[in-house]
């Protein structure tokens, strides 16, 4: 494949260099085609955009905050600012892409849709606007995943959506993709699958990171408006499939003096075989329809992850981050279980915000780096922890 000329976009089949593609079942062909030839021209419509950006602003709350954390910048000697996706309606950065999906799957006549969801922000946040528009939602969710944040759960249900049980292999966010595919397969003519992350078969990955360069695009803005320089030195972000990553660096991705810096989730550590850091255990593969980095046995069988963040217990990352990571673009650090609590403790105590345990883990890379004093360092706040409090009230001292 040729390799593509700018960070910000595959060619023409899908492909970051040597990774996405689109490996499907026949029987999905028709839908990824529908989606592949239709989606560029539907969303640059001038009537798309206007309905897209009027919701993001009155209904998502957009733009959001780019906070200076003045206590935690002190502690780190060096200015950290968090851009607040927390602060979203739902909770996180999800709704970014499900407002631009479901919007597409109006134009495209389809009435039902489907969806996956590790720790539930993307399966609220997509039950959240097939309410908003009055169609059949269908969340499908790990069985442990069900169990850690009932929250969630509850949330969905509430909104109207059938939440169904992945019950097998690790039952959290891979079995649950599973899950949901065979139902599209099953489903072809009227359903849309709203995918929550950048993986998938092309073009879901280059949808979901256009969708969510909202965030790099405000920050860009907000960074003009506070110190009339738009690019931070550094951004920081989680990644498990790499959503609120790939938007929170895209508009900088061809901005070489901009760090990237991702952080995956190394579980209880990167070699107690409890792990989901993907970039230092995974090998080229294929998985849930594009070629990526894969966390898989010498036979290609896929490795169960492990995270204590439901949201980052992938086994897998999109294929434009598995690029950043080859290329050398992007930073990829990790943060074990614990480091990721004692983030998110020191937060807490140090700004009275308490982060999402995804977000947790990008919090955690300030222990690792070293900043200037003049250093502007952006993290993405992907989203808040109201669903992972049982977690961390098991942690209190």
């Amino acid at each position: 494949m040729a390799e593509v000329q700018t960070y910000t976009t595959p060619d023409a089949h899908g492909y970051y260099g040597k990774f996405g593609g689109a490996f499907i079942p026949e029987m999905l062909q028709r839908n990824v085609e529908e989606l592949r030839t239709k989606y560029l021209d539907l969303i640059n419509e001038n009537d798309f955009q206007k309905e897209y950006h009027q919701l993001l602003c009155d209904y998502v709350g957009r733009p959001t905050p780019l906070y200076f954390a003045e206590r935690l910048s002190k502690l780190y000697q060096t200015k950290i600012f968090l851009k607040r996706e927390d602060l979203c309606h739902t909770g996180a950065h999800k709704i970014n892409n499900t407002i631009g999906q479901i919007l597409l799957a109006e134009r495209l006549g389809k009435k039902r849709i489907i969806a996956e969801t590790g720790a539930g922000q993307h399966g609220v946040a997509t039950a959240t606007v097939c309410a908003l528009k009055g169609l059949e939602c269908i969340v499908y969710m790990g069985e442990k995943d069900i169990e850690r944040q009932a929250p969630n759960v509850a949330r969905m249900k509430m909104l109207g959506a059938k939440v169904i049980p992945a019950k097998s292999g690790s039952k959290t966010l891979k079995d649950a993709t599973n899950e949901a595919i065979r139902d599209w397969i099953n489903h072809p003519n009227d359903t849309h699958y709203i995918i929550g992350s950048v993986v998938g078969p092309h073009p879901y990955p280059d949808m979901v990171t256009k969708f969510q360069s909202v965030i790099s695009e405000e920050i860009r803005k907000q960074l003009k408006e506070k110190y009339n320089h738009e690019l931070p030195d550094y951004v920081i972000a989680c990644v498990g499939g790499g959503s609120n990553a790939a938007g929170a660096f895209y508009h900088f991705l061809d901005e070489p003096d901009v760090k990237l810096i991702a952080v995956e989730a190394a579980g209880e550590g990167i070699h107690t075989g409890k792990s989901a850091a993907t970039t230092q255990l995974g090998r080229t593969g294929i998985l849930h329809g594009s070629k990526s980095l894969l966390m898989q046995t010498e036979d290609g069988q896929v490795v169960e992850p492990h995270s204590i963040s439901a949201g980052l217990d992938y086994p897998g990352i999109g294929p434009l981050h598995a690029y950043l990571y080859e290329s050398g673009r992007a930073l990829f650090l990790s943060a074990t279980d614990q480091q990721a609590l004692e983030a998110a403790f020191q937060l807490a105590k140090l700004e009275g915000i308490i982060p999402a345990l995804e977000s947790a883990h990008a919090l955690y890379a300030l222990e690792l780096m070293k900043f200037k004093q003049d250093h502007i360092v952006v993290i993405c706040l992907s989203g808040r922890g109201d669903k992972d409090l049982a977690t961390y009230m098991r942690h209190l001292d």
